[in-house]
């Protein structure tokens, strides 16, 4: 075999015929497709083995002949074209230079020839006198804020004529509202500030009142930068109560907490001067009688792991210190009174004297109670 392909590459002239007919002239013989491929790539000018100093299968390069009657196609061409148009493309902005030209044309617009960029109506590029901010609100965007319905909802009561300003009814939605201006819907003065809800942790020695004749410190001055709006709490705890207060400009919501119709839950933690005997306990969770009525309440039970002085009530009743006048009718006094829930809100994470701003899942959840 060796000798065979040794002299088909030598006189490939007189064997080409041996080859092609894949027969001998002394006797029939088939060379094997291996030896007929390296044969083929000797007479196309490829180098094989080591005597070429490259590996073997490895082409030789662009030096050697082409085959007769082959041609490289077009669309190879084209493709080899299409490839160096896209890697200058993509490397065109590494350079500081191009990047510049490119935005000069830009900015020049002859990118696009035979485009002429239409200048746009800047009238309303500069705010003009009479649109500049003087306060005015739209009429729907004031119901809106001030928690009646969305602004859709106020447009057909408007036109419905449901709504008057100053005394007017007004059925133009176009309208715009004046701070001063007093809106009223369904007979009900409605104000267009923004609701505020304040969840404050109080302390001791603060009256639950917005201001107090004597001079006394109230629980306004701990929320005083809590919101430009004015607030007012919800529900009342006493001077030396510590717990969850509400602050809230939200009127509506604020009836619904306090209202007992409602029945919104308050939780304390009770600390008495002494222990709470069985039959207290038993008399106090079958209910009580006061000079203003009975008192009953939801839930008692002693606090685990705590002392048995200490114990938790659960009431929706709310009436004025009722918490301390049901055990001092049965002769103990409250040392400690702490509510630590109101409806779904608890003190969780918010240290005493501090106070931080509802989100609204926690609003949403106060408007189903």
């Amino acid at each position: 075999m060796r000798n065979l392909i040794h002299n088909y590459t030598i006189d490939y002239q007189c064997n080409y015929s041996f080859i092609e007919s894949d027969t001998c002239t002394s006797r029939p013989y088939r060379i094997p497709i291996f030896a007929k491929n390296l044969a083929i790539m000797s007479l196309r000018g490829k180098s094989f083995g080591k005597s070429s100093g490259k590996s073997f299968g490895k082409p030789a390069g662009k030096s050697g002949p082409k085959p007769a009657g082959k041609r490289e196609g077009k669309s190879r061409t084209t493709n080899e074209d299409q490839l160096k148009k896209a890697e200058a493309h993509r490397t065109r902005h590494s350079s500081s230079e191009n990047r510049s030209t490119d935005r000069r044309f830009s900015a020049s617009n002859k990118s696009y020839q035979g485009y002429n960029k239409k200048s746009g109506d800047r009238r309303f590029a500069k705010p003009l006198e009479e649109n500049a901010d003087s306060g005015l609100m739209r009429i729907n965007k004031y119901m809106a804020h001030a928690g009646i319905c969305s602004r859709r909802e106020a447009e057909k009561y408007i036109v419905a004529g449901a709504v008057t300003v100053n005394g007017k009814v007004v059925s133009e939605l176009s309208a715009k509202i004046s701070p001063s201006d007093i809106v009223k819907f369904n007979g009900q003065t409605i104000r267009g500030e923004k609701k505020r809800f304040i969840l404050l942790n109080k302390p001791k020695d603060f009256i639950t009142t917005t201001d107090d004749e004597r001079g006394r410190k109230t629980v306004m001055s701990l929320v005083s930068n809590a919101c430009n709006e004015r607030i007012y709490p919800v529900g009342r705890l006493d001077r030396n109560t510590t717990g969850v207060l509400l602050f809230t400009n939200d009127g509506e919501l604020a009836k619904q907490m306090i209202h007992p119709k409602h029945g919104v839950r308050k939780i304390y933690h009770v600390t008495l001067d002494k222990k709470l005997t069985k039959h207290h306990f038993e008399a106090i969770v079958k209910g009580v009688s006061l000079e203003d009525g009975p008192a009953t309440v939801d839930k008692l039970s002693h606090i685990e792991g705590e002392a048995r002085e200490q114990v938790g009530i659960e009431l929706h009743i709310g009436r004025n210190r009722i918490v301390r006048r049901i055990f001092e009718s049965l002769g103990y006094d409250v040392v400690k009174l702490d509510r630590v829930a109101f409806g779904s809100l608890t003190k969780k994470q918010l240290k005493r004297g501090q106070w931080r701003a509802l989100d609204k899942k926690e609003v949403d959840l106060l408007r189903m109670l």
